[in-house]
């Protein structure tokens, strides 16, 4: 009794921020996270962003089953391939300061690259373009030891051809973001998560939100992952690929998310110029276009322009969706494998846009 009643008062904690959130609409939001509003449920955290503020902060459920800790808007879920979008501002900020040029090959950045890295260019690995094999299907299955952005690195090495000609199709690419973490080291001469708070993190404030190295840092107030089996909730947190950072290795929460969020308004990370490059959608050689920027997402949705991107892994599930027209936001952060949550996102947004 006690657990529920302390579980309750800190649910109760973290609900409406502004009374501008229509109690009708707040019902219909919450009625869209039945299942995950229970104290004994893996949890997921919430915010919707309207004209720089949030209009609605909520949490639901647990970031730890067997500890009974609540999810709170200032926990930290690892985002997944929801990172990617970090690991392409590190790129474009880098282009920006002279650094590198998005049509360098792989080769020009590490020499000894197999030939087929002189076909790759860094602007390739942005956009999903580059043809790389997946370094997933390169894993033996009898590894036990997590793989790291580096093994990726090493993996493309080994192979000596791409799954297709690099430039002529879109083919999502974990392998490709793996690199490009390994050429934001490169070219910085510091490490991914340190280039990552010192350029990013750091200047916004995002005090908790870390590229995650075990035995190196730590992730504060962290939710721990569970996935679905047989109808029940097992922990499994990380897998071989969980260290891998550029492609999905940062935790961060709503409150921090915010603070990115609000920043891709303003000029504070890059120039006016380099966030039209960053929010452009990619076109195939032949004239198709890709849909995908620089670790986004672009397209409409109910006649807005939306800019958008999810994650999953092995124990969390995560979605930003962005309406930057109407200055509107959504985040959803949560900390089991499934259900993808784009049906929720675009439910919430019907409700806002169409008001």
């Amino acid at each position: 009794m006690k657990l529920q009643k302390k579980f309750a008062a800190t649910l109760s904690l973290i609900t409406l921020v502004n009374l501008s959130c229509k109690s009708g609409l707040d019902s219909q939001i919450d009625k869209l996270f039945e299942n995950y509003y229970s104290d004994s449920v893996p949890g997921a955290a919430l915010m919707i962003i309207k004209d720089g503020s949030p209009l609605k902060i909520k949490s639901f459920g647990l970031a730890h089953l067997a500890n009974r800790i609540a999810v709170q808007k200032n926990t930290n879920f690892r985002l997944a391939s929801f990172t990617k979008q970090f690991t392409a501002m590190c790129i474009a900020m880098l282009e920006e300061r002279g650094k590198l040029g998005c049509n360098q090959t792989l080769v020009d950045i590490f020499p000894n690259f197999p030939d087929y890295g002189n076909d790759i260019t860094i602007d390739h690995l942005i956009h999903h373009t580059s043809g790389l094999v997946d370094y997933e299907s390169l894993i033996p299955d009898s590894a036990t030891v997590p793989v790291l952005d580096k093994d990726v690195l090493q993996m493309m090495m080994t192979v000596d051809s791409t799954y297709f000609k690099p430039g002529s199709q879109y083919r999502y690419s974990n392998s490709g973001y793996a690199i490009l973490a390994q050429i934001v080291e490169k070219v910085a001469g510091i490490s991914f998560a340190q280039f990552l708070e010192k350029n990013i993190f750091h200047p916004l404030k995002m005090t908790t939100t870390v590229a995650f190295e075990p035995g190196i840092s730590e992730v504060k107030n962290r939710a721990f992952g569970y996935a679905v089996e047989n109808g029940n909730f097992i922990f499994k947190d990380q897998s071989l690929t969980s260290a891998v950072l550029g492609d999905g290795g940062i935790y961060s929460s709503v409150m921090d998310l915010f603070k990115w969020d609000q920043a891709l308004y303003t000029n504070k990370l890059v120039s006016s110029e380099t966030k039209q490059k960053i929010f452009k959608p990619k076109i195939l050689d032949d004239g198709t276009p890709t849909g995908y920027g620089f670790g986004w997402r672009i397209d409409e949705f109910k006649n807005h322009h939306r800019v958008h991107h999810t994650g999953q892994t092995c124990g969390f599930t995560t979605i930003i969706q962005r309406y930057p027209d109407d200055k509107f936001s959504i985040i959803i952060l949560t900390n089991r494998n499934q259900p993808m949550l784009d049906g929720i996102a675009e439910k919430i947004a019907e409700l806002f846009l169409a008001n």
